[in-house]
This record gives structure tokens, sequence and C-alpha cells, in this order.
């Protein structure tokens, strides 16, 4: 598989024709200036939601927007660091300046970290936690001043919150605490209306992976995706859409009675 196939597979999944299924939402998606974040802005967008497109980079936020105004979608890029208090607050009161509500958060923004316990930089560490953990808590504070009835947060675990995965001590762990405020957050505004769960996505392609995937193989990238697809009984990695389509059903009134799940979308890797 090259970048070109990755990508293309995905321009073309997200195509799909909405239902408006969430006609008349405003959702906030972060990290939406590639991958997971920018598949979900397009899906939303095409089933009736305006989008706020949230993404440290300005240009990536500005791409994902205009793939929403080609498909006849509204959207707003937010360019902000989600580790930064005053930054989210201020993209969210844009946002909702914007388009006059909140109903749906996306924490999809995400760092990975690289190394076991023995060498991994304390660094390193506080940058995982700090956008993985912190980005999630400080977004989902903000947004929750105009979440109510029947909003919902989505949060963006993985696997490998689940497992154990060698040489990423502070991925594992960045992850595994998602989880964990997951199911707080889940049990705490309930009251309100509002309903949180957390997706665990397994081996995503995108070009984002390619270090990952040559680390791997020593450096052979080919090598490398060989060696991951052996842990997927599906036969392949998953696409950006494949995480996009499991976000807009927990994202829609379909999703009503589900609240605290951890939603595995990893072709099987934890069912062995």
């Amino acid at each position: 598989m090259t970048d070109t196939d990755a990508m293309t597979d995905t321009d073309a999944r997200a195509g799909i024709p909405g239902t408006g299924r969430l006609a008349g939402k405003v959702a906030l998606i972060t990290g939406a200036g590639s991958g997971i974040g920018q598949a979900t802005a397009v899906r939303f967008a095409a089933e009736g939601a305006a989008v706020g497109v949230l993404d440290l980079s300005a240009d990536a936020a500005a791409q994902t927007t205009k793939l929403v105004a080609d498909q006849g979608g509204r959207s707003l890029a937010l360019p902000a660091d989600v580790s930064d208090a005053a930054q989210v607050g201020e993209a969210v009161d844009a946002l909702v300046a914007q388009f006059g509500r909140l109903d749906v958060l996306y924490n999809n923004a995400g760092v990975d970290s690289r190394g076991s316990v023995l060498v991994a930089e304390e660094a390193d560490w506080d940058r995982c936690f700090a956008v993985n953990v912190k980005g999630t808590f400080l977004t989902s504070q903000a947004a929750l001043r105009h979440l109510g009835q029947g909003g919902s947060i989505i949060n963006q675990a993985s696997v490998a919150g689940l497992v154990g995965v060698q040489n990423f001590a502070a991925y594992c762990s960045a992850k595994g605490a998602v989880i964990a405020l997951t199911r707080s957050m889940a049990v705490d505004l309930a009251s309100r209306g509002v309903r949180v769960n957390v997706i665990c996505p397994g081996t995503v392609y995108t070009p984002l992976m390619e270090p990952m995937l040559r680390a791997r193989g020593d450096g052979d990238l080919a090598v490398g995706l060989a060696k991951t697809l052996l842990k997927y009984p599906i036969g392949r990695l998953g696409d950006p859409i494949d995480i996009a389509n499991v976000a807009l059903f927990l994202a829609s009134d379909e999703a009503a009675f589900r609240t605290g799940s951890v939603i595995t979308s990893d072709g099987g890797m934890t069912a062995q």
C-alpha cells in the first residue's frame, strides 16, 4: 500500500452521500487537519453538521475546511493548541459565535510517544499526556459551557490503552487515562443529558503512521506493514473513514442510549 493508494481510498469512501443524520447539529473536531479528524469533518458535514475544524496547524485546518466546502458543507477553521486552555476556550467561543450552538465534541487530537519506561524521556512523556489527556480534559471543559441535553462527547483512545504495546510506555499510559477519563465523565455528565464514549482504534494507515511502520521493519516500510498486518485478523489496517463512521454513529441520535462505552474498531486485533 502506498500513501497515494491510502489517501485515494479515503477520499472516495468519505464521499458517501449523506442522509442528514446530523442535520442541524454543530460539531467540534480536534486534530481535524489530517487523517481521522479530517475524514470525520468531511463525513459529519456530509451528514448535515456545521463543523469546527480545530488543529494546531492553521494551514491544515484551512485545507480541511476547503474539502468540506467542496462538498457543499459548512465549517470553520480554528487553529489552536489543545493543551492550552486559553486557546481552546477562544476556539470554542468562536465556533458558537459563528454557528450559534454546540452539540458534538470529538476529542481526536493526539500524539504518539515511543520508548519503554527504561528509555522514554520526561519531556516526551509530558507532551504525550499534555495533548492526549490534558487536551481532552480542557476541550471537554470548554465545550461543556455550551453542550446540553442530547450532547455527545467522543474521546479518542487506542487499542494501546487496552493492551500492552512494546516500547510505547507513555502512549499506552496516556490512552489508558483517556479511557478512564471517559468513564468518569460519562457518570458525571449523565444528569446533564450529555453522553460520553470512547473509540479505541487499531492501527490506521495514514502518512503519519509511516515512521512507526518503518521502525517496525528496521527501516523498510513494506516489511513493517507486513509485520503489523499479522496482528489484524481482518487482513488490513484501518482507514480514517472506518473510524469516522464509528464517530458518526456516536454523534448521532441513534446512539442515544450509549454512554460510558469503550468501542474498539481494530479489525479484530484485540479479539485474539
